[in-house]
């Protein structure tokens, strides 16, 4: 049954299912606290559920009957016992934008960014429709920025490539707009995604996310002044480029994520990711770019505030 339900035909439901209490146990803490500057907690908690607490008493796991454990508050509580005390929540289309905004007044220890993933955009009969959504969100106090919005070449083919484009460079209008800072999602798409910062003028704060460039793509953002956000993938055994990138990256350039429950990093590669498993990216990082530990985590805090505003 199982190898059966691992095979290309598998459901996202049932992925999800088999995949759901496969959490890797808590990383040591951080010695400063840190940002994750991208995460999904809606689709974390439906694919995998809540993540382990170091703290296990802290939690009545025994209970049969009273309220239910709040999933959100599960996962902001576990990142924050290992020095993750900030989330930025990321949309990707309107329903998930709408959670975010929601999710992040609730939630002192989140904010949000609303968009329409770049796969998405090609995909939506209404685009236009969708994109006044995502504009009416962009001006809430804990709207923080505009993304992931961008280019991918990956998933979507050449002929879904224009409305990505028009839809990438409505993003940027509102950002600019509304003063947010602009959350790029950029699959093999590098030179493309520049030419259009280049030509619409890039917002005040850009974030690379999940910056999957060389050394050379790396040099460039930072010549531009933007942040490059590195994620499970640095500690990958294939990501030497991504290492190169990471150390000609300065440190007031650098940030952290997740994009949990993706790309979750070694040694727990195939696991599900959440935002309590950052040490283990900072640590990659810290070894790459040969920066003390307290040194680094400092400045990811730092340009996670400056990028995202006080929480």
């Amino acid at each position: 049954m199982l190898a059966l339900m691992t095979e290309q035909t598998e459901t996202r439901k049932q992925r999800a299912a088999r995949r759901a209490g496969e959490f890797p146990a808590a990383p040591a803490p951080l010695p400063r606290p840190v940002p994750d500057s991208h995460t999904h907690l809606d689709i974390t908690i439906s694919e995998a559920g809540v993540p382990p607490r170091r703290e296990a008493a802290a939690v009545d796991a025994g209970a049969d009957t009273g309220p239910a454990v709040d999933p959100v508050q599960a996962a902001v509580e576990a990142a924050a016992e290992v020095g993750v005390d900030r989330l930025v929540q990321v949309g990707v289309d309107v329903d998930s934008s709408r959670w975010g905004s929601e999710l992040a007044q609730r939630y002192p220890a989140v904010v949000a960014t609303v968009a329409l993933h770049p796969n998405e955009a090609p995909r939506l009969a209404e685009l236009d429709e969708a994109l006044r959504a995502i504009e009416s969100l962009a001006g809430q106090d804990r709207v923080r920025g505009v993304g992931e919005t961008g280019m991918d070449f990956y998933r979507t083919g050449e002929d879904g490539r224009a409305v990505q484009e028009a839809s990438f460079r409505a993003h940027i209008d509102i950002a600019k707009r509304y003063g947010r800072t602009l959350v790029v999602h950029d699959r093999e798409a590098h030179a493309d995604v520049l030419r259009i910062l280049d030509d619409e003028g890039a917002p005040e704060t850009v974030v690379m996310h999940c910056f999957s460039g060389d050394a050379e793509f790396a040099r460039a953002c930072v010549r531009r002044g933007y942040l490059l956000s590195f994620a499970g993938t640095v500690t990958f055994s294939s990501a030497a480029a991504l290492r190169e990138a990471a150390a000609v990256t300065p440190l007031d350039h650098l940030l952290v994520e997740t994009d949990a429950p993706y790309l979750t990093p070694v040694p727990h590669r195939g696991r599900p990711n959440a935002s309590y498993l950052i040490p283990l990216t900072v640590r990659a990082l810290a070894a790459t770019t040969g920066s003390d530990l307290d040194e680094l985590c400092a400045a990811l805090s730092r340009t996670g505030e400056r990028a995202f505003g006080p929480w």
